[in-house]
This record gives structure tokens, C-alpha cells and sequence, in this order.
């Protein structure tokens, strides 16, 4: 199943993607696709609910986050050779592990807004892994069965406040804006092997990045397995799986940082697309 959630910011649907790329209402048999849908025996209830009989939803709708009230988002760096290469640092010998902030979730075609005064913001198309049950001190052979499935990341970074402004990497992920998700959430059993998978983004119509998630040093099941020793997992926790190398920090000889105007275009088979247009910084209503 493709699971999503549509509408305004803060008033989002729950639905589904059907066969023929339709938008199906889900409201009349969950509430929400938040962590209590998202465990095997609901997701089950779900699978088995006639599409065809589910109103078809008009238009073109904005999409936000697939998952409602995720509860951490987890991410691992310098999951790819290259792209710790393309970083000037060593190849990781354990998962980096570091925290993007919730109020940076976005919708998969929302905006990206510039942090004020930001100077070296840049892109990392990535592998999103949704937590759909507990997991705990989980061993690898068993991780993925905590999965409820799978979705498209776009992991926006400031470089200047990530590296050169001291302390952890997380200052420079977690701003407003700089966690588009979606379109949609991928089921496990459709997505299969999760390890073979082909990834992309283009800034202005340009290819930056190419790669595929069988190039990552750490799998999807050994990073659901080591985090989930450092701290539970929970039903609704997303975790992104790191870039393949093309981030604008790595262009040579010059790198290149986003700026009001640009738009990023990235997708990973099975998985959908994502559209982000780059704007300034503005003051946020709460």
C-alpha cells in the first residue's frame, strides 16, 4: 500500500495512492495514520479494505507527512563511502546517529525556507525507514519485522551550522522546513528488498545526485538493530538512511549552497517524488 495524508498544513486526511495513482479517502476507517495504525495487525485491517470502494479525492491536493505525530526523527550520517569521500571524513567504522528536530517535518512538495542569515544550505536525497512497531534491543535478523514501511527524505542541511559552528550536527538539520517527507509511506511488502533501490535529486533541472541503497555501509536492518540498542523505538519513528555522494558541499572545485529561487526535484524508485522550491527566510506564525 501507498499510505498518505492530505490537505491543509495541520488539517491532513488519511489515504491511500490506488493503482491508477488516484487519492482514496481512508477517514471513514482510520482516524489518522498516526503510530497506532501503523502495526501489523492495523496495517492488515487496511490492506484488506476494498479500494474501489473508497471516494476518490478531487484534484490535486497538497500531500503532507505520510505519518501523524512522529514521535523522533532519527537520522545516520555518512552512510555512503562516497559521499564521506565527497566530505573530506572517514569512513564511519558504527552508524553516525544524530536527531533532526520534529518541527522540521514538512510535506513532500512544501516549501524548503532558508534559516536566516544561512549561507551553506544544501540537499541529501535519502532512504526513510517508518518504525511500526516497538523495538528494543532488537537483533538484525529480526529488525525489519519492527518496519512498517518505507519513504522518500529529503535531509536539508546547513553546512555552516552543522560543521563550523561547534557542538553536534544538529543544529544545522533540524530547522524549519528541512524535513520534507513523503509523498507517501510504502509498505514493506511492497516495497521488498530495501537494499536495491534507485535514488536521485536534481537542483534546477540538473542531476546531482545518482546512487542506490545497495551502496550503503550500514543496511536498513543494521541500523534499525544498533539505534534501537542506544534508545527504544517506537511505532511512528522515522529514521533517514543516509546520502549517496552529489551534495552541494562536495562540488568541485567550487561547492554549491542553495539560494531563494532554486527548486529540488528528488525521488527513489518505489517510493515517489518529491518538488521542494527553495525560498527566503520569513518569521513563522506559531
Amino acid at each position: 500500500m501507498k499510505l498518505l495524508r492530505y490537505g491543509p498544513a495541520g488539517q491532513e486526511k488519511p489515504g491511500l495512492l490506488d493503482a491508477e495513482g488516484r487519492i482514496r479517502d481512508l477517514s471513514g476507517h482510520v482516524p489518522d495514520l498516526g503510530p497506532a495504525a501503523l502495526g501489523s495487525e492495523s496495517l492488515a485491517r487496511l490492506a484488506a479494505i476494498d479500494v474501489a470502494g473508497l471516494p476518490v479525492v478531487d484534484g490535486a491536493p497538497r500531500l503532507g507527512t505520510p505519518v501523524a505525530n512522529v514521535g523522533k526523527f532519527i537520522a545516520i550520517g555518512l552512510n555512503f563511502a562516497d559521499h564521506a569521500a565527497e566530505s573530506n571524513l572517514p569512513v564511519p567504522k558504527e552508524p553516525i546517529v544524530f536527531t533532526k528536530a520534529i518541527s522540521s517535518l514538512s510535506g513532500s512538495d512544501d516549501p524548503v525556507m532558508l534559516p536566516k542569515d544561512s549561507v551553506k544550505s544544501d540537499w541529501e536525497v535519502e532512504l526513510g525507514i517508518v518504525i511500526g512497531t516497538r523495538a528494543s534491543y532488537v537483533e538484525e535478523a529480526q529488525a525489519l519485522d519492527h518496519v512498517a514501511g518505507y519513504c522518500l527524505v529529503n535531509d536539508v542541511s546547513e553546512r555552516e551550522y552543522q560543521i563550523e559552528r561547534g557542538g553536534t550536527w544538529d543544529k544545522g538539520k533540524g530547522c524549519d522546513t528541512f524535513g520534507p517527507v513523503g509523498p507517501w509511506l510504502v509498505t514493506s511488502d511492497e516495497v521488498g528488498d530495501p537494499q536495491s533501490l534507485d535514488m536521485w535529486l536534481d537542483l534546477n533541472g540538473r542531476r546531482m545526485q545518482t546512487g542506490n541503497t545497495r551502496t550503503m555501509i550500514f543496511t536498513c536492518a543494521q541500523i534499525v538493530s544498533y539505534v534501537s540498542r542506544f534508545m527504544t523505538l517506537m511505532p511512528g519513528d522515522i529514521i533517514t538512511t543516509g546520502t549517496p555522494p552529489g551534495v552541494g558541499m562536495g562540488m568541485k572545485p567550487d561547492p554549491v549552497f542553495l539560494k531563494a529561487g532554486d527548486v529540488m526535484t528528488l525521488g527513489i524508485e518505489k517510493l515517489g517524488e518529491q518538488r521542494q522550491d527553495v525560498t527566503a527566510w520569513q518569521r513563522r506564525e506559531a
